[in-house]
Parts: C-alpha cells; sequence; structure tokens
C-alpha cells in the first residue's frame, strides 16, 4: 500500500479545524462562541507586527529565548554512534518549553479582554508557566490538577501558589491530567465571559492545537538555524516525547518539508503495553472522541476511556495530539514508546554524564534518542528535544529508588 501524500505543512488545519479524520471541534454549544471569538483573535493577532513584536519581546527578556543547541559529547561517546544534540528548552524560564504557549495565550486573552484565567496541567510544568504569565500581566490565575499528580509534582503546586494562583485539586476518576481537562472545561463553560482557558497542549478543540503549534514553532526555528550554523547542514534524525504534542509538534513543523529529516515522537511505555499499564496511544489506542477533540484514545471497544500510567504526569493521558495522528498515518512522523524502566536509567544516565537532569517527559525522547544515535553512523545527527528539566522530578525519582530525601 503506498504512503498518503502529506500536504503542505500551512495548509493545516483546514477551516473546520480538522487534519484529515482528526481534530474538529466536539464541545457543548456553550463554548461555541468562545471559541469562534479565539480563533478569531488568534488569526487577527498572527496577522499583527504589534503582537507578534510584543510577544518576542516577552519570549526573549521573560522567557529567555533562545535556548541552546547543547552537544551532548560524553552522551555521544556512551552511545558510540551518531552526534546527539540537545534543543534546551530546559533552560527556559519555569523550566520547560510551557511558557511559549503561556506567555502567548496570556497575551492574546488581554487582547480579547479576558482578566480571568484557568489551565489544567498534569507535570505541572504548564501551571506553572501559566501561573508566572498571569502574575506578570496582572491575571486572575486558577490551575486545576489531579490529586495523584499534585502528591508526586508537590513542587510545583507549592511554585503556582507562589506564583499567586490558586490550584485546585481534582479527586475525580485516576486523579490525573484527563480529570484537570475536565474540571477546567466545566469552569469554562460556566464563567465562558470572564474567562479564557489557557489549554496547554496542541490538543482538543479547534483552535487550540493549530494555536498551540504555532506558538511553538519558534524551536524548530532555532533548532533549524542554529544545526545550520553550527554544522553546515540538517540534521538527520529529530526526537522529542509527546503527551498531547506540543513540544513535539514545535520542533518538527519546520522540518515537516524537509524529506531528509526523520522524525520520531516518544510515547509513555509505562509498564508495559498492557491494558492500563502504558500511555502509548498508538501502540495501543484506537479513533474517538475525548475533550473537543478526534484522535488515537486508550480506550475499550464501548469507548469507555481506559486507565493509563506513565512515570512522567505530563505523559499519563489518554489521547495524542490530532495533528500527530495525522503525519503518523501518513509516514511523516514515526513513533516509539520508552518504559518507565528505560526512563529512569536514562534520567540518571543524563544526569551523571552531562551535568543535567532532565524531566521525566524529556526522557522518554532521550532513551529513543539514544538508541537511534547508536544504530546510526558517527557521521550522522540526531536532535533530542529536552523540553524540560528535572528539579520537579528529584523527589518522584528519589522515593522509587529508595533514597532518603
Amino acid at each position: 500500500m503506498s504512503t498518503p501524500a502529506v500536504p503542505a505543512r500551512d495548509s493545516l488545519p483546514d477551516a473546520a479545524g480538522h487534519f484529515g479524520l482528526y481534530g474538529g471541534v466536539y464541545v457543548p454549544e456553550t463554548l461555541m462562541t468562545a471559541l469562534q471569538e479565539l480563533e478569531a483573535a488568534y488569526l487577527q493577532a498572527r496577522q499583527d507586527p504589534a503582537f507578534q513584536q510584543e510577544l518576542r519581546h516577552h519570549l526573549k527578556e521573560f522567557a529567555g529565548r533562545p535556548t541552546e543547541l547543547y552537544f551532548a559529547s560524553r552522551l555521544t561517546e556512551h552511545c558510540g554512534g551518531a552526534k546527539i544534540f540537545l534543543k534546551r528548552e530546559d533552560l527556559l524560564h519555569t523550566g520547560a518549553h510551557k511558557i511559549n504557549n503561556a506567555l502567548a495565550q496570556a497575551l492574546l486573552a488581554q487582547r480579547m479582554g479576558k482578566k480571568r484565567i484557568i489551565a489544567e496541567t498534569g507535570a505541572g510544568q504548564h501551571g506553572v508557566a501559566t501561573a508566572a504569565a498571569c502574575a506578570k500581566f496582572g491575571l486572575e490565575c486558577v490551575i486545576y490538577m489531579g490529586a495523584h499528580d499534585m502528591e508526586r509534582q508537590a513542587l510545583n503546586v507549592f511554585r503556582m501558589q507562589l506564583l499567586g494562583a490558586e490550584v485546585r485539586s481534582v479527586a475525580a476518576g485516576q486523579q490525573t491530567l484527563k480529570e484537570a481537562i475536565n474540571e477546567a472545561m466545566r469552569d469554562w463553560v460556566t464563567n465562558v465571559r470572564s474567562t479564557h482557558y489557557i489549554l496547554g497542549t496542541a490538543y482538543g478543540a479547534h483552535p487550540y492545537p493549530m494555536m498551540v503549534r504555532d506558538f511553538h514553532r519558534v524551536i524548530g526555528l532555532e533548532a533549524k538555524e542554529q544545526m545550520i550554523a553550527r554544522e553546515g547542514r540538517l540534521p538527520d534524525e529529530l526526537v522529542a516525547c509527546v503527551g498531547g504534542g506540543s513540544n513535539a509538534i514545535g520542533l518538527f513543523f519546520e522540518f515537516l518539508e524537509e524529506p531528509s529529516v526523520r522524525m520520531f515522537g516518544v510515547e509513555a511505555g509505562g509498564h508495559g503495553i498492557r491494558r492500563g499499564e502504558h500511555a502509548a496511544r498508538f501502540a495501543g489506542g484506537r479513533l474517538g472522541v475525548l475533550q473537543g477533540c478526534k484522535t488515537f484514545i486508550l480506550q475499550d471497544a464501548d469507548g469507555q476511556i481506559e486507565l493509563t500510567h506513565s512515570v512522567s504526569a505530563g505523559l499519563d493521558y489518554a489521547a495524542v495530539g490530532p495533528e500527530h495522528a495525522f503525519y503518523r498515518d501518513r509516514g511523516r512522523i514515526e513513533f516509539a514508546y520508552a518504559t518507565d524502566d528505560e526512563v529512569l536509567a536514562t534520567f540518571q544516565l543524563c544526569s551523571r554524564l552531562e551535568g543535567i537532569i532532565p524531566a521525566l517527559e524529556s526522557t522518554h525522547a532521550l532513551v529513543h534518542g539514544m538508541k537511534r544515535a547508536k544504530a546510526l553512523a558517527k557521521d550522522r545527527i540526531v536532535i533530542v528535544n529536552l523540553s524540560g528539566r528535572g528539579d520537579k522530578d528529584v523527589q518522584q525519582v528519589a522515593k522509587i529508588l529508595g533514597h532518603q530525601t
């Protein structure tokens, strides 16, 4: 069977928010007006030089862009194959790529006259970034977070509170990211006139997948320019972790029309591909609708959402961004998964060899990036998106490994 044609990257999504079969708008009627208002505001802002200039200013002065493209010499030596470069999103203010989108959406909220912000968070990095952006711009901030995630990401809970956000614990269901999104959407329905929902990943109802992707395109733009300046050519492979998929599509997007560049998204393999033991949607999921979007979802034959598991709270989610599903069907982006055991081993290895403690989410990408480097010749180049730093995960990993803290 031939591989489906890959359309021009800027032609997606279509006017209804579809990436082929995926995406769309599956929300209560109450939210349709808010989504249409958001789309109109975003499309206008995208063409407004003043908005773009202000966003670039804040990304530079507040967030710390551009981030470095770092040659991981000791990891490269350890693998014995291709050169490994890390795109250092972990160096951004608040510790992850999430600040790109949080700043941009906070500016959009101001543009729309919305003074109250809500958000969801799993690993806490989007919550911290949103709280920081709200503190900077003087906006009220409420963050929804699953009770289980609050326990394993206690440091980020306090950081959000320190930045002035109200963190609301969600005790329903599995008490993780899915439930946090449910509560955030209920809040938005109730307070839609005064409130903007800063969704944290390239997921949900249109225009969020498009908008969040565009706010993270800066990652790939920088990486391409930096690689050409440093090595005089494009990389051979790109690797990024995929929960909803914002950091990954941010890196991949500028390379989609570069056929020589191979791209890998890495999902959470958890304890292995058994029901309820992982969060690898492409390894165990099927087409369905969840929280505003049609995409690959971990669900049973009756459409009930399955339990998920990952050592990383940010990847512990039952669905994947629709643009990733679209490009996976067309063979343009390939997907793999990393297990908890692999991630914990690589978390320690990177820390000891490079002096960089990666986020558990980002470590999934490192696991596969190192596998790819070992399989490639020494004149090849792999870029791994180090989407966040692991300060938030140290206590959790210490507990898992049996260390006293």
